[in-house]
């Protein structure tokens, strides 16, 4: 694990992770557009900080970050609309570049003409992402019982149409595919020596700390009605655990946790801390979070942590599963984002949407590395908790008028979901937690009307 234990020195190598970003789904229009309504990704927002950890990280100047920033967001709204109309043929999407391309991936070649109207790259492949993930879920049931020995991490890649296993032997890769009855044909078994291990004792955003014994970092400020509170990653600490500040003042407890089988957790604080929106921008300019919507597969993304502050990279694989020391964690997100120990917890953004926690995983930010981060909007919904943000209504000259109906703002909504909002009904395109003024009607990017 990589939990900073005391103070104690740890080693520069990398832990476990845990980071995905949930599948995108679309609208029904066979000609979904750019969607320039699409919830705001703050391209024009972005904190000095991330500015600067972009030109480091990914060679981009502010302007050409802000751009991509900005496209991505767009791009994820098309590759939404393609997602329904596309139906079970749909074979996954991906951006590229920094002018973000999208390329979206079809199993009938009869789709390609629907993909290039939107605006894509079209590509046909043998599997859907539907028959990928089956395959994956098979895997993860087996995990779940019995974490597999010598096998770090499997995802869906939708790059490559495959299921990829990483193993340190190929005989444990076969083993685990008979065990789940996982076709080979499916599958690319990639030779790993890696060893994934939790970040616990890692930073990412503020740090706190746990029983006097170890050290995190602040994911995300929440709220669960009136009490305050934050996310971060469930390996640091367990139920009734307490935790003390950054200025070692004491802080709270923690309220749930879960470790392995995913890894997220919450802590609610004392009254003497007020969660604010922020992500700590280690002296070159804090980052307001704005909301939680999932960002595609190839699109930027930045962790802040507190042992190694900004570093950023792309984000490689959702829906990814690791097996650390402790057991397989399920449902991360996989980057090339470097990180180490003391940044466990801590937060990843896309532009100005928050995205996961630091879970773990490998290198170092000297040499480079793989770093895993458990979603924010699954463990939102595990213990029903609101994302502090600082979005506003859409109209604020007054109190919204409630038009009835399922919809309700701070909800967690998974694509697919159904909501009523006034006599209407809307279908949900990419997951995210509802905010005021983020109504089904008003933003078509994350809702199509049925």
């Amino acid at each position: 694990m990589l939990r900073r234990r005391a103070l104690a020195a740890c080693t520069a190598t990398v832990a476990v992770g845990a980071l995905a970003l949930a599948g995108l789904t679309g609208t029904a229009s066979a000609d979904p557009s750019p969607a320039a309504d699409a919830p705001a990704a703050g391209a024009d927002r972005l904190s000095p900080g991330l500015l600067k950890a972009m030109r480091r990280d990914l060679g981009l100047t502010a302007g050409r970050a802000r751009a991509r920033v900005d496209e991505e967001t767009r791009a994820a709204a098309v590759a939404a609309g393609l997602r329904h109309s596309l139906g079970a043929g749909f074979a996954g999407a991906r951006v590229s570049g920094d002018a973000a391309e999208l390329t979206v991936a079809t199993t009938d070649a009869a789709d390609t003409a629907r993909i290039t109207e939107a605006g894509a790259r079209a590509v046909v492949v043998a599997h859907s992402l539907a028959e990928l993930a089956s395959a994956k879920d098979a895997l993860d049931r087996v995990a779940l019982h019995r974490a597999p020995k010598d096998i770090p991490v499997w995802y869906v890649d939708v790059r490559t149409n495959r299921v990829v296993v990483e193993a340190g032997r190929g005989a444990a890769a076969d083993t685990f595919l008979a065990s789940a009855g996982v076709s080979r044909q499916l599958v690319t078994v990639s030779q790993s020596t890696g060893a994934p291990r939790t970040f616990t004792d890692l930073r990412g955003g503020d740090a706190y700390y746990m029983n006097g014994s170890g050290r995190c970092s602040i994911g995300f400020p929440v709220k669960r009605g009136t009490q305050g509170g934050f996310v971060s990653a469930g390996h640091c600490g367990t139920p009734g655990v307490s935790t003390s500040g950054y200025n070692q003042q004491a802080q709270g407890s923690f309220q749930g946790s879960t470790f392995p089988g995913r890894d997220y957790s919450w802590v609610a604080a004392n009254t003497g801390w007020t969660p604010r929106p922020l992500v700590n921008g280690y002296g070159t300019g804090d980052v307001t979070v704005t909301g939680s919507t999932e960002a595609l597969e190839g699109s930027s993304v930045c962790r802040s942590g507190s042992t190694t502050g900004w570093h950023c990279g792309t984000v490689q694989q959702r829906n990814s599963s690791v097996t650390y020391q402790e057991g397989t964690v399920s449902g991360v997100t996989r980057t090339n984002v470097c990180a180490e120990p003391g940044d466990s917890g801590g937060s990843f953004v896309s532009g100005s949407q928050a995205q996961g926690v630091t879970s773990g995983g490998t290198g170092n930010c000297s040499q480079g590395g793989t770093t895993y981060f458990q979603p924010v909007n699954p463990a939102l919904q595990a213990y029903g908790l609101t994302l502090v943000t600082n979005a506003t209504p859409t109209d604020p000259t007054g109190p919204p008028i409630d038009p009835g109906g399922s919809w309700a703002a701070g909800t967690v909504y998974a694509a697919g979901d159904v909501v009523t909002y006034g006599s209407a009904r809307y279908r949900c395109l990419q997951g995210h937690q509802a905010q005021a003024g983020w109504t089904p009607a008003n933003v078509p990017a994350l809702w199509q009307a049925l």
